[in-house]
């Protein structure tokens, strides 16, 4: 792995969702690893978006307390807050580059923490924007 990086939403939730053992155990170890090492860089954004899918969106949903508490183990990692700014460079980036708004908000938040990686499975594996390379941790 490199220096810094970025997780996406759906690494938080295969974390916490027991319906794929190989991306469970996977997601667990970037998380703790990142933890670990001072690596790990979030978004207000994900961390949202993590809140609202283990609670309603997984086979089995987390109680509000427990994704609460699973919220706060998270406050170890470097959090990147979501400004004005940044929104408009999504806009940007969702025009030139044709992704959605949300994953143009992960790649912008992503470059504002000056991580080399994203690692999530909403993008193509191996895209390059500008610094940050998207990686899919689940094709090894």
């Amino acid at each position: 792995m490199k220096d810094k990086y970025f997780i996406d939403t759906n690494i938080l939730v295969y974390a916490h969702d027991s319906g794929n053992h190989d991306k469970q155990k996977k997601s667990k170890k970037m998380i703790l690893e990142g933890l670990r090492e001072d690596k790990l860089v979030l978004s207000t954004q994900v961390l949202c978006e993590f809140f609202v899918t283990i609670t309603k969106k997984i086979s089995v949903p987390l109680d509000i307390s427990t994704a609460r508490k699973e919220i706060e183990l998270l406050q170890c990692a470097e959090i990147v807050e979501i400004s004005h700014a940044m929104i408009l460079d999504a806009i940007d980036l969702r025009t030139k580059r044709k992704l959605s708004f949300w994953d143009s908000l992960i790649v912008v938040s992503a470059q504002a923490a000056g991580c080399g990686c994203l690692y999530t499975e909403d993008l193509q594996h191996g895209l390059k924007l500008k610094n940050l390379e998207v990686i899919n941790p689940y094709q090894f």
